[in-house]
């Protein structure tokens, strides 16, 4: 039985997730599927539009086997560790034969050379870099102008010295797949691509006997913000339902519920407007119907922005510095920031610059909020990375892949979250923590008071799909 890994966030599950699936199930000739998906806040910084099992759900349906979960302390890391921890969980399975991903270019080689380079670190590599540096660049465009640089004169060198030195460091054609594909920078300037590389990168690191595969995203771009018909982005889908919610002046919408006993049909394709019925999968939209009726979402950044103000505002510069990726001085413009502030929005237009993104501030700002520290973040990495395997739900075919990857599995099994609250297993128990608090706060942005209590981390069941 062909075990096909995939990395997800679901936010929401969409059309272009359940092309993603068939293609990459068709490439693969798998038989299984396994994902594993961010929890309650996903990488780009924000809280996921609807919880994790939810979500979980929705993957179920549309023919992911069984979900993992990927903790949050990697869910709202840069690419890097994102990549690296989920492919560090496959990997830990013992029976993923191969893991697919979309990207821009859809073609591994291209994406295997940049990879190789990263991982060697050539030294020609390295003094471009420093170079780079140097300059005043930021580290992703220092990075892209070394790579760039190194593959064209490798290249010059090929063509007048020979291979064999090169095909040390990387495979020549890999290269020349590069040039004759598409301009580097490109490749270099575009997400799924750059996640891509990541993925290969820890692989490689890893040393994992995964056999890695791509596919071209297709249509709508990862962060494009229009509905473009049946394949949208996330990101369309998750702004068409907060501008079509009950903002200024508009009442009806996504973002109200009922806290009658008001009938699921009442909530129907009027208010899940053909717009959106026709960019998510029938069970999706039957699954968001439902969770917003209840008042559990949409869960908007807005939700947290007088929690993380208050927090920003209390804590000194000194406490700000010592999270993840606060660096050269950004702590005090982020105090500044939450001083002069309003509104989440506000803070972060007022935080970013074209040296800090507004992801990697977002995700600082989540790892305020959270009360995940550089400190712990370095102590899991110090320890392996990802503690354990959480599972959110699984089908008929996901039990079977359980009962395998009980004999195979080189980390901890989660079925019961409640069973590993005394372990003594430090690093595990306190990443189990971390979640449970990332739970008890993402709740508080549900719009019914009523689903808001904590603890839910303990009490919420696997997700389980009979079909």
């Amino acid at each position: 039985m062909k075990v096909l890994g995939i990395v997800t966030e679901y936010n929401p599950f969409h059309n272009g997730h359940l092309l993603h699936l068939q293609e990459s199930r068709k490439i693969t000739s798998a038989d299984c599927i396994v994902s594993v998906m961010s929890g309650n806040f996903v990488q780009r910084g924000e809280p996921a539009i609807v919880n994790k099992w939810a979500r979980t759900a929705m993957a179920l349906s549309s023919g992911v086997d069984l979900v993992i979960e990927l903790p949050v302390v990697y869910a709202i890391a840069s690419a890097e560790f994102f990549a690296w921890a989920s492919v560090k969980l496959l990997d830990s399975l013992g029976i993923v034969d191969c893991i697919c991903f979309g990207s821009e270019i859809g073609h591994i080689a291209p994406l295997n050379a940049i990879a190789e380079i990263l991982v060697n670190e050539p030294q020609a590599y390295k003094e471009n870099l420093r170079r780079y540096l140097n300059l005043g660049l930021s580290f992703p465009l220092a990075r892209e102008k070394a790579i760039c640089e190194y593959i064209h004169n490798t290249v010059n060198i090929d063509k007048s010295l020979g291979t064999q030195d090169i095909k040390k460091i990387l495979d020549i054609q890999d290269i020349r797949d590069i040039q004759d594909t598409q301009d580097i920078q490109t490749i270099m300037g575009s997400s799924n691509n750059i996640l891509g590389i990541e993925y290969l990168k820890a692989l490689k690191r890893l040393n994992s006997p995964i056999v890695p595969y791509t596919i071209k995203r297709q249509a709508n771009r990862y962060n494009e913000e229009n509905l473009t018909g049946m394949i949208s982005s996330a990101t369309a889908i998750r702004k068409h339902i907060k501008e079509s919610g009950d903002m200024p002046n508009k009442q009806a919408g996504y973002l109200k519920y009922s806290l009658e006993n008001t009938s699921e049909n009442d909530v129907n394709q009027n208010t899940f407007n053909k717009d959106l019925s026709f960019a998510l999968p029938l069970e999706s939209m039957n699954i968001i119907r439902q969770e917003f009726q209840k008042g559990k979402g949409p869960v908007m950044m807005d939700a947290f922005e007088n929690i993380i103000l208050s927090i920003l505002r209390k804590i000194s510069t000194d406490d700000i510095i010592k999270y993840p990726n606060v660096s050269e001085g950004l702590e005090n413009r982020i105090k500044k920031a939450a001083r002069i502030s309003g509104n989440i929005e506000e803070l972060i237009e007022n935080i970013c610059t074209k040296r800090y993104t507004r992801t990697r501030i977002q995700r600082i700002l989540l790892c305020i909020l959270l009360g995940i520290t550089d400190i712990e973040f370095q102590y899991f990495n110090k320890h392996g990375g990802p503690q354990y395997i959480r599972v959110l739900g699984f089908n008929k075919k996901g039990r079977e892949l359980l009962a395998r990857i009980n004999k195979t599995a080189s980390l901890p099994v989660i079925i019961k979250t409640a069973n590993f609250t005394n372990s003594d297993n430090l690093p595990l128990k306190r990443m189990l923590e971390l979640e449970a608090i990332s739970t008890d706060i993402y709740v508080l942005g549900y719009k019914n008071p009523d689903y808001r209590f904590a603890g839910q981390e303990y009490t919420e069941g696997v997700v389980i799909n009979s079909i």
